[in-house]
């Protein structure tokens, strides 16, 4: 019924560490805090079908799904990133699909099948930073 002290403050600070990054972040470190999120609830997931711990593989797919759906497709900008920008929303509905089969299914390889593919977008993402920077400073 009630959490230890040391539990509930380390959730705290969690949620203040959190809280304190997205505050401080601009627009490219939001979207990675999103993929990184979003690995994060896989991977949950995934462990948690593993356990057998239904609750906890919702509460994980219902995350990645929102990150997904609210975070990362409705920060797509169709008119400005073009093809790329069609592309993500594709890859992401996608992926989205295949969550929804995984929870159904209870499957945990079909959860690696979407880590998979959103390894290569994070971790490119992760590769324009510098880019990022640069293009800031002339604007």
């Amino acid at each position: 019924m009630f959490t230890p002290v040391s539990m509930r403050s380390a959730n705290t600070y969690k949620t203040v560490g959190l809280e304190t990054s997205v505050a401080a972040a601009n627009p490219h470190q939001l979207v990675s805090l999103l993929f990184e999120a979003l690995l994060q609830s896989l991977a949950s997931a995934k462990g948690a079908i593993q356990s057998g711990d239904f609750p906890a593989k919702g509460r994980s797919i219902s995350r990645a799904v929102r990150i997904l759906e609210e975070g990362l497709k409705a920060g797509l900008d169709a008119n400005r990133g073009g093809e790329l920008a069609s592309n993500l929303r594709s890859l992401y509905d996608f992926c989205i699909l295949r969550i929804t089969e995984a929870n159904l299914k209870h499957d945990a390889a079909i959860l690696d099948e979407v880590i998979r593919l959103i390894h290569p977008v994070s971790d490119g993402w992760s590769q324009i930073k510098g880019d990022v920077a640069a293009q800031s400073q002339h604007a």
